[in-house]
């Protein structure tokens, strides 16, 4: 693995994902440097070069198998890459374990369900609070959250800023979808994150709670001056709520910029449509 944990340097990036100017930036918040994984033969992301500044809201677009969910497993350390560096506050994550990559300030909010059906909506909020603490969740801690003070304050304030602190004291599994979405991004927030990271985060929604969600997104990047990335395929959302659009396609960066800029792009276009307009 190609790791380089002293520079201070950022490097941009071209469409091709290929190294570029060297810059100095005090604002770049993530940075990955030639970001490659590899599965047996298939190369899954590579040379991938990204930048992240503190409160940008970066969508990730690419088509099925373009890279996006890997990308977001190597940065979150979920895999180890094949070779390449990533950066969070200008520091070298990539030997970091997941549970410390949260607690640097990295959270992720996933596809899949990742709450505990058979208890409340506060004791969810509560373990991932618990579990940001003390990296991983032991339900011992639970039995003497009475006594934390701070933990019921977090979980509170989780709740409220995802609009369920009227459902705190019901089961998890009895909130409607749209609502078990919500606790999912609130467990990721739980951990105070500065860097929330979104995987699909409306999808099997109808539209009203589709909606909904985007609505909440943007409420809690306002309120809790967060930076997002979004791994999302519905392109109305991605063109509505992006600063900027990141482009994989066979795992690499293909193209990136503003909205508009990835609406016409032509090498976009025929990613995922053959030449025909989005």
């Amino acid at each position: 693995m190609s790791i380089d944990t002293d520079s201070n340097t950022n490097t941009d990036t071209d469409v091709s994902g290929t190294h570029a100017a060297t810059t100095t930036s005090g604002d770049v918040l993530l940075e990955t440097r030639g970001l490659t994984k590899e599965f047996g033969g298939l190369v899954a992301t590579d040379d991938v070069n990204i930048r992240v500044e503190r409160g940008e809201q970066v969508s990730l677009i690419g088509p099925n198998g373009a890279g996006k969910s890997t990308l977001i497993n190597l940065i979150t350390r979920r895999l180890d890459p094949t070779d390449g560096d990533i950066r969070f506050k200008n520091s070298s994550i990539v030997n970091l374990d997941p549970h410390e990559v949260v607690q640097r300030g990295v959270s992720k909010s996933f596809q899949t369900a990742s709450i505990f059906p058979d208890l409340t909506v506060r004791e969810n909020a509560e373990i991932a609070g618990l579990a940001a603490e003390n990296g991983a969740f032991d339900f011992q801690l639970l039995t003497h959250r009475d006594s934390l003070t701070d933990v019921h304050q977090r979980a509170r304030d989780t709740l409220e800023a995802v609009g369920l602190l009227d459902s705190a004291d019901e089961t998890a599994a009895d909130l409607p979808y749209g609502d078990k979405r919500r606790l999912e991004i609130g467990i990721a927030l739980a951990a105070e994150p500065d860097l929330l990271l979104m995987d699909e985060p409306t999808a099997g929604m109808s539209p009203e709670e589709t909606n909904a969600t985007v609505e909440l997104i943007e409420e809690v990047k306002q309120a809790l001056d967060l930076t997002f990335v979004l791994v999302e395929h519905d392109m109305e959302i991605v063109f509505n709520i992006s600063d900027r659009i990141i482009v994989l396609n066979r795992g690499r960066v293909i193209a990136e910029g503003a909205p508009e800029e990835i609406r016409g792009n032509p090498d976009v276009q025929e990613a995922y449509l053959g030449g025909a307009d989005l």
